[in-house]
């Protein structure tokens, strides 16, 4: 074994992992690199450290942190949903669902999310007699959410080879067996990287709430840092406590992805 064998692996897809102990000693020569370069930048930042000015309010950001979980985990089921169904909808017979979706995705993805927010809770909500601004948030964040989701569900769908269609047709499978038994499976697999960032954004996303007064755990990072003056004390656990939440996302994803790869 060459010393080229502890630093190289083969690129081409579905081709066997290295060794456990080749990965160990790659990630601990990057994440050693990373550490030292963050350890040379903040030793040069001439900055006097106030923890514990923070630490007394280490429940303000603890209570945020679980909002921003629960906020997310129930728009991470909603906005599935609604993608899913405006992605059947835009290959539908009928044409005004069609059209429907389509006006639904230029909208929501031709506009910011902070100004969908502020019209969906000042505007909408208000109309429809709706004040509890966690569900408009929720509301909200999975409607801008869903229109991304929909065209990656969308794109996983039109990936199916037309042969495969006709082959169920002639095996006398239904329009719904058809999707369940063939389509969607391999949808999936083409869908969950790109699936995996579109989620990981929306926990992101999940910041602008602050906008509506919603007690995130950015908007109480927020309202710390004012009590304080200590930025630098705030906005690190802040970044960490968002790493914490969209790195399972991604290693699930990935452990999904995995589950799912066959040959076609």
């Amino acid at each position: 074994m060459s010393w080229s064998d502890y630093f190289t692996a083969s690129p081409e897809p579905g081709a066997s992992p290295p060794p456990w102990r080749t990965r160990v000693l790659n990630f601990g020569l990057v994440l050693g690199l990373v550490a030292a370069i963050l350890y040379f930048s903040f030793h040069r930042v001439d900055y006097q450290w106030n923890w514990g000015a923070i630490y007394k309010y280490r429940q303000k950001l603890w209570q945020g942190w679980w909002t921003t979980i629960l906020i997310s985990l129930a728009a991470l089921v909603l906005s599935t949903a609604i993608g899913l169904f405006f992605a059947l909808a835009r290959r539908s017979r009928w044409l005004a669902l069609r059209y429907f979706s389509r006006l639904y995705l230029e909208l929501v993805r031709g506009t910011p999310l902070l100004v969908q927010i502020l019209i969906f809770f000042y505007v909408v909500a208000n109309a429809f007699g709706l004040s509890n601004r966690y569900v408009v948030g929720v509301l909200t964040l999975s409607c801008f959410s869903g229109a991304y989701i929909s065209e990656v569900i969308r794109a996983g769908i039109e990936s199916v080879g037309k042969s495969q269609l006709e082959s169920a047709q002639a095996i006398g499978l239904t329009r719904g067996q058809t999707y369940r038994y063939v389509v969607f499976p391999q949808a999936l697999r083409q869908s969950l990287p790109p699936l995996a960032g579109q989620f990981v954004s929306l926990v992101k996303d999940s910041s602008l709430l602050s906008i509506i007064a919603i007690s995130e755990f950015t908007l109480n990072a927020q309202e710390v840092n004012s009590y304080t003056f200590s930025t630098l004390e705030t906005y690190l656990p802040l970044a960490a406590g968002y790493l914490l939440l969209t790195l399972p996302i991604s290693l699930w994803t990935r452990h999904l992805e995995a589950r799912n790869r066959f040959e076609t």
